[in-house]
């Protein structure tokens, strides 16, 4: 078991200055009112993002008693991106949806629990920072991993989660493809080959991405974790004794993570108000601020020019360039009988 309370504290001295400054940007304002709503709402997310938002929850919660009157709870759930967003089909109260992937949250609006255009909600198409694929390898890089093409090499074991059950694997996935049509000039027989080595050289698929961190900090298998930069920088924190090193690739393919109000639930519940203010709170400087020194790749200018040196610079590729969008992607790879079908036989 992975324990981050060093980690949540850091982060949260580094933000309360911001929000203490009052500098919670004009959405959150025009948002808070006094509160008539639930005295709590729920927040489902990935797997990966319990510090995150644990440290998110801590500042917001207090500005909306302030500017409301209403002690508001914020609770947390975390799993696998698509399986949160099938367990709200199923029945799960969410108020606000924080993903890493579109398609969890378009399976959501086609079912009518989210807005159709609920990309036009928030700024920055409702994704309030960024990451990607990168490479967490052991004390001196012993196997000399440099990119993607060394995790298909015969003597790497790499570690991430399973694609059909995790957003954050799907991205790995998708990353790998787009390094080798690169390589190969767009050939996808020799891609399908690449990734159908990649995923033969993984001796456990987790459900999702804190599992596979734990397979490789904590059980210590594998020769190297693949998972969002933002994850791979705050593991090597954790963890300074291990002498973990975080490696970025020639590419990597940009991982948006996107936001959305539940209208269905917030609608029956009469928590639309602090929903609303606890999404646009993540856009503010100090909401930013949280992410940035979670190692995500944040949106507003100014956090992000002051966050710049702890960010090397990356090439980063979109699903919209190699894969014509989300929706093409999800038909042609993760789709029952799809590529990964394909690639994963055998798994």
């Amino acid at each position: 078991m992975i324990h981050r309370r060093t980690f949540l504290a850091s982060v949260l001295s580094g933000a309360m200055g911001a929000a203490i400054a009052g500098s919670v940007g004009p959405g959150f304002a025009q948002s808070a009112q006094p509160a008539s709503g639930p005295d709590s709402i729920l927040n489902v997310s990935y797997d990966i993002a319990r510090e995150l938002f644990a440290a998110e929850n801590a500042l917001f919660v207090p500005l909306w008693k302030d500017k409301t009157g209403q002690q508001l709870t914020v609770n947390q759930s975390h799993a696998g991106s698509s399986r949160q967003a099938r367990a709200i089909l199923e029945g799960l109260e969410a108020d606000v949806v924080t993903f890493n992937q579109v398609t969890d949250v378009e399976v959501l609006a086609k079912a009518g629990f989210v807005a159709k255009d609920w990309q036009k909600k928030f700024p920055n198409n409702a994704s309030p920072y960024y990451s990607f694929p990168s490479f967490l390898v052991r004390d001196g890089n012993p196997k000399g991993i440099k990119d993607w093409s060394d995790l298909v090499r015969e003597d790497v074991k790499v570690i991430f989660p399973n694609p059909k059950t995790s957003g954050n694997a799907r991205y790995t996935y998708l990353a790998a493809y787009a390094y080798a049509l690169e390589k190969n000039n767009g050939d996808t027989a020799k891609a399908d080959a690449f990734v159908k080595a990649l995923l033969a050289n993984v001796p456990v698929f987790d459900t999702g991405g804190r599992g596979a961190t734990t397979t490789f900090v904590e059980r210590e298998t594998g020769d190297v974790l693949v998972t969002f930069e933002a994850e791979t920088r705050a593991i090597q924190n954790l963890y300074p004794d291990r002498k973990l090193v975080t490696v970025t690739p020639s590419v990597s393919l940009l991982a948006e993570f996107p936001v959305a109000v539940v209208d269905k639930v917030v609608d029956k519940r009469g928590s639309r108000p602090a929903a609303t203010a606890y999404l646009e709170f993540l856009y503010s400087p100090a909401g930013q601020e949280v992410a940035a020194k979670a190692f995500h790749r944040v949106v507003n200018p100014e956090v992000a020019a002051k966050y710049k040196d702890q960010f090397p610079p990356v090439r980063l590729v979109k699903v919209e360039d190699v894969f014509g969008g989300w929706s093409k992607a999800q038909a042609d790879h993760f789709a029952s009988g799809g590529k990964l079908d394909e690639v994963f036989v055998g798994r």
